[in-house]
């Protein structure tokens, strides 16, 4: 049983010590949905290991807040520990999950439960499979099964961003890009076409490309293009017949997945193969939206762009204007030594609070 009177630091650390790699969040999702099971102000529904909690106050606007429960693989850094940080004398929360995402869904958790009379609004969402194949997302899979629970005005996602809004996010997309060969004994290679060989020019333009830095609605999202995994070969003694590079394009938010497939293919002219085998759509800020503006003022910081890809892209195809806000250094995710300033946590859950809070603009 999770003890939500310690408040959002203190249940940083009670989540962080129920080990939830993806796949195995059942007992971070029971956790969860027995700790609301006596907020009156909140109506639960739960599907598998995700649980969206709504107020239903008839505020005119709603804002959803979201945060997944999984993990990345445990790297004997659990259980969690409150440590100073050498490097920076803070006060940190050391272990697998602070900063991806445990504080965030700490400081969800608990002002889902204190939050009764909130100026607007709230849809609060835990879900799992974050951290795996998007296919098995349970923010997708709920989006599917009940589109009307996620109806909202403005989202969050409580992604690690230093304590500040992250605007957006940028597309992914992963391509295996082949190069086809002719096997043969090595002693006589000059019989056979080394595929291995073949990919080395795929290998030398992306080594030469040079990533754009592309401004979208005042941010400036980095792009990238790279080799991630290389496969090929069946024996020490046989040419290869076939070379497999697997491609990962990070596309700022204002080229469409259209656009980001037909430039792959063209980047890659003259391969055998080019299949595209994951695509995920960016997400453009969402601040010109007024609630975003006023979540701006009450956080205090200028917004960033956030890089990589999060959740916000799933917001954004429903057209709801979404940004990342989290405690959590994003560079110190899925690392051995993870861990997030406590005073990150509590600024987080203050400035939160304080906006959630507050007489909103119309």
């Amino acid at each position: 049983m999770l003890d939500f009177t310690a408040g959002p630091v203190g249940l940083t650390r009670q989540l962080c010590d129920i080990p939830s790699v993806s796949g195995g969040e059942r007992r971070i999702a029971d956790a969860v949905e027995a700790a609301l099971a006596g907020a009156g102000h909140l109506s639960v529904v739960r599907d598998g290991d995700t649980i969206v909690a709504r107020t239903e106050l008839g505020r005119d606007r709603r804002v959803a807040i979201a945060g997944h429960l999984d993990t990345v693989p445990i790297a004997d850094n659990l259980p969690s520990r409150e440590a100073l940080d050498p490097a920076t004398g803070e006060t940190v929360i050391w272990g697998r999950g602070t900063v991806d995402m445990k504080a965030g869904v700490a400081v969800q958790l608990a002002l889902a439960l204190e939050l009764a009379e909130p100026a607007v609004d709230l849809t609060w969402i835990w879900y799992d499979h974050e951290e795996v194949s998007s296919d098995l997302n349970g923010l997708g899979r709920m989006q599917r099964l009940r589109p009307e629970l996620f109806a909202a005005d403005f989202a969050i996602l409580g992604e690690p961003s230093n304590g500040t809004i992250e605007g957006g996010c940028n597309g992914t997309l992963r391509a295996r890009v082949s190069m086809h060969g002719r096997r043969a004994h090595s002693a006589r290679s000059w019989t056979g076409v080394n595929a291995i060989h073949r990919a080395a020019e795929m290998l030398d333009r992306l080594a030469s490309f040079e990533a754009e830095t592309v401004r979208v609605d005042g941010l400036d999202y980095r792009e990238g293009l790279n080799a991630v995994r290389v496969s090929g070969g069946v024996a020490g003694n046989v040419i290869p017949d076939r070379c497999d590079i697997e491609v990962n394009y990070r596309f700022a938010p204002s080229r469409s997945p259209e656009e980001a497939r037909a430039f792959v293919r063209a980047f890659f002219r003259g391969a055998d193969e080019v299949e595209i085998v994951d695509l995920a759509p960016g997400a453009r800020p969402g601040l010109d939206a007024p609630l975003a503006q006023a979540f701006v003022h009450a956080v205090g910081r200028e917004p960033t762009a956030k890089v990589g890809w999060t959740d916000v892209s799933r917001f954004a195809e429903l057209g709801i204007p979404a940004v990342n806000f989290g405690p959590g250094d994003p560079s110190l995710a899925h690392a051995d030594d993870e861990r997030v300033p406590v005073a990150q946590i509590e600024e987080s859950a203050a400035a939160l609070r304080a906006w959630l809070s507050a007489g909103l603009p119309a």
